[in-house]
């Protein structure tokens, strides 16, 4: 069988890790018990994306394994290592003809920093920094598997965007606002005693958790506003109150009844919903051989492991190669007021007219491929 993907539209977000890992960092003084510490950090936070080397495999490959044993309790204490093990390369690359030193007082403020890596330490925070990597993942509505492979549940905090320009403001701002104050105090002869960074650096993690608290709230008002009210008369099933960024009470509204979908805009301050009246409705599609069949492909079995609210749509093709082409939405990325041809993280399986499957790709920017065999434009 042959397996063609488009180019993946979403892409991954590291600014925030490696940001955190940096934050880390300075905010636990690590800097001052062993040399390469923030940089271990700032690699060991991202790390655990690695993974999307396995997008080059091909894109179907990367997206059964996005946030996968990279991204899960087991697979952290291997990442560091890895990690660490990088960085004592490179410390053993770097003093290739260099004589020792000892340490010597820093030129910000004559401190003296370490000037030689304690391993075992790094590796221990480099841990830490790489379970960093799993919390943040989980604030926001893609969600991770952490107790993979003993367990594959997806869970999902839906409390952040993937892109949160508050924690930018956040953790940009604890890491140079003290190197601001730095270069005001050394211009007045104030002598250093701490680490230039540490308080900033806190403060920015007390930040973001405070603002986890916050959205956290908001995003307990909206799902209580959904579940109070009825849709079109029918009961909901499932809500799920999923973020935007930067507007924390500002939250797409997903609704399952027996029936549709009901996607809408909820405000979490008042709390209304839909005061602007863009509710969507969506009925559920019928299941037939057709949508059981694709779902019974590969593709279709790992999209619907981890979708939370998954649509089918059937298009029959024509003569003179008939088949169908079975696309799969998740609708927790099909934002009721965000225009798009096609939704995020969309993907589709084409079969052939005995149902048996010809192609799968994966994501929103897929064209239909030439029947004749050949790649279409943007397939792969």
């Amino acid at each position: 069988m042959a397996t063609r993907s488009n180019d993946i539209l979403y892409s991954l977000e590291p600014l925030t890790h490696f940001l955190t890992g940096a934050c880390l960092s300075r905010g636990i003084g690590l800097n001052r018990k062993t040399a390469l510490a923030t940089t271990t950090l700032v690699l060991a936070a991202e790390a655990p994306d690695l993974d999307v080397l396995a997008y080059f495999k091909d894109p179907v490959f990367g997206f059964a394994h996005h946030r996968g044993i990279t991204h899960t309790f087991a697979g952290i204490p291997l990442i560091a290592a890895l990690v660490v093990g990088f960085m004592f390369l490179y410390w053993r690359w770097k003093q290739r003809g260099t004589p020792s030193k000892e340490p010597t007082p820093s030129a910000l403020g004559g401190m003296v920093l370490p000037k030689t890596p304690r391993w075992g330490l790094l590796y221990g925070w480099a841990v830490v920094a790489g379970l960093s990597h799993i919390l943040l993942d989980f604030t926001n509505n893609y969600g991770v598997r952490p107790f993979e492979p003993f367990s594959y549940r997806w869970f999902a905090w839906d409390i952040v965007f993937i892109f949160e320009p508050m924690l930018y403001i956040f953790l940009l701002g604890g890491l140079l606002l003290p190197a601001l104050f730095g270069m005001i105090n050394d211009e007045i002869g104030v002598r250093r005693t701490v680490p230039r960074g540490r308080g900033g650096a806190v403060t920015a993690l007390i930040l973001m958790a405070a603002l986890w608290g916050f959205r956290d709230y908001q995003h307990r008002r909206a799902i209580a506003a959904m579940e109070a009210r009825l849709y079109h008369g029918a009961e909901p099933l499932r809500v799920a109150a999923l973020p935007y960024y930067f507007n924390p009470f500002k939250w797409y509204g997903l609704v399952e009844t027996e029936a549709f979908y009901e996607r809408t805009i909820v405000d979490s301050l008042t709390p209304d919903i839909d005061k602007r009246g863009i509710s969507l409705t969506r009925y559920k599609p019928e299941e037939t051989d057709i949508t059981e069949a694709a779902k019974a492909t590969h593709l279709g079995r790992v999209y619907l492991d981890w979708a939370r609210f998954p649509v089918t749509e059937v298009e029959t093709l024509p003569a003179p190669q008939p088949g169908y082409l079975v696309r799969f939405l998740d609708l927790r990325f099909d934002y009721p007021d965000v225009q798009r041809r096609r939704p995020t993280l969309g993907a589709t399986v084409l079969l052939d007219q005995n149902l048996r499957s010809v192609a799968e790709w994966f994501g929103v920017r897929s064209q239909r491929p030439d029947l004749t065999g050949e790649p279409s434009q943007g397939a792969k």
